[in-house]
């Protein structure tokens, strides 16, 4: 069950992608996130709020647990290393094809793996391990496309922060599974709409923070900003992955180094609309790492059979 949650988690991350490039495309970064992080927020408020009512049974998926600062702590660090991931990420996505991006993003796995194998004892098998070398193929080969388009990894500010943005994301992993492990399996044992929610709210506050000290003073020497039905978009499908991925989490046996390396399959809607939306370049040489960045998919589901 938790295997195909990721796969799906995988398909709505993908349209989060799409929707955050196409909100981005000569938009202020700043306010786009402080929009993200407040329509998300609206989104579980609710649940929040009917919880503490009792008008949502605690047996339910949306009942949210209330906690204290014991607990509320973990989700403060939780939204302090996803914001970061995050604005690296919008800057980085913002300036380069998200052909390139997508696919970078997809081997940020490797990173959790070897969290996941160091901290939380998992192993891999034969199957799965191959997909973990596929994909590591692919970003090599990605690194060389890149280049065609003037691209070079090694000199262009945007690759370090989407980078940056990828090894503060498999940090945010390491921890999801930090939150959601049981603590007999050395875990918080946190309830994961609660996480999902609270950590939403925070960045909000966050973010207007950011707001005010860094964009405002700034807005009419930088990117203006314009509203885009997209920016909507953004938060409602960033919401329902974190939703399915948070709940595969949860169940018995969810292996986080198997997860994180399903949900970049992400890259497959991504590249399939910037080559028929954004019209991307370079797309034949881009297609060998999208199809590697598939088969280790297939080669993953086939060792979590």
């Amino acid at each position: 069950m938790w295997i195909l949650l990721a796969f799906l988690s995988a398909a709505l991350l993908g349209f989060y992608d799409v929707f955050k490039k196409k909100s981005l495309n000569q938009n202020a970064v700043i306010p786009v996130l402080l929009l993200n992080t407040l329509f998300s927020s609206l989104i579980f408020l609710p649940f929040i709020i009917l919880s503490e009512r009792g008008a949502i049974a605690d047996d339910s998926l949306f009942f949210t647990r209330h906690y204290g600062w014991e607990g509320h702590r973990y989700i403060v660090v939780k939204s302090l290393i996803v914001l970061s991931s995050w604005l690296f990420g919008y800057f980085g996505i913002k300036h380069l094809p998200i052909t390139i991006v997508g696919p970078i993003n997809a081997t940020r796995p490797v990173m959790v793996l070897i969290g996941a194998l160091t901290l939380f004892g998992e192993r891999l098998g034969l199957w799965q391990w191959a997909g973990v070398m596929t994909a590591m193929a692919g970003l090599y080969l990605l690194s060389r496309s890149g280049k065609k388009e003037g691209i070079d990894f090694k000199h262009n500010r945007w690759i370090v922060f989407v980078l940056l943005s990828n090894i503060l994301g498999a940090c945010s992993g390491l921890y999801d599974k930090y939150l959601m492990a049981a603590p007999a399996a050395g875990g918080v044992g946190m309830d994961k709409m609660a996480v999902q929610s609270w950590y939403n709210i925070y960045q909000f506050f966050l973010m207007l923070g950011m707001l005010f000290l860094l964009w405002w003073p700034m807005r009419r020497r930088s990117t203006p900003f314009r509203w885009r039905w997209s920016i909507l978009l953004i938060s409602v499908f960033l919401s329902a992955a974190d939703f399915v991925y948070f709940y595969s989490l949860s169940l018995d046996g969810a292996m986080i180094s198997i997860v994180s390396m399903i949900r970049r399959g992400s890259v497959v809607v991504s590249f399939l609309f910037g080559a028929v939306v954004f019209r991307e370049k370079n797309l034949k040489a881009k297609l060998v790492d999208l199809l590697l960045v598939i088969l280790s998919m297939v080669f993953l589901f086939i060792g979590s059979m």
